[in-house]
């Protein structure tokens, strides 16, 4: 199993796929490229509170965090 983690600033969201299901990744997929759109940074974690910056979906990764964009004022 899969999850990707949606970091924002209500708290955060998971979302759980298995990577053996075609259908189940492809909506990963897709949720990757909306939250991209909206501004999310899409990394994943490499150890223990380290992570990598990822610059496409990818099915293999255990855990996916989305980082909302900074806004300043």
């Amino acid at each position: 199993m899969r999850v990707q983690i949606v970091v924002d600033r209500t708290g955060d969201s998971r979302h759980v796929f298995d990577e053996a299901d075609q259908a189940a990744v492809q909506k990963a997929e897709q949720r990757v490229k909306m939250l991209v759109e909206q501004g999310f940074t899409p990394a994943h974690r490499i150890a223990t509170g380290a992570v990598e910056k990822l610059t496409h979906f990818d099915s293999s990764a255990e855990e996916t965090l989305f980082f909302p964009r900074i806004v300043g004022g």
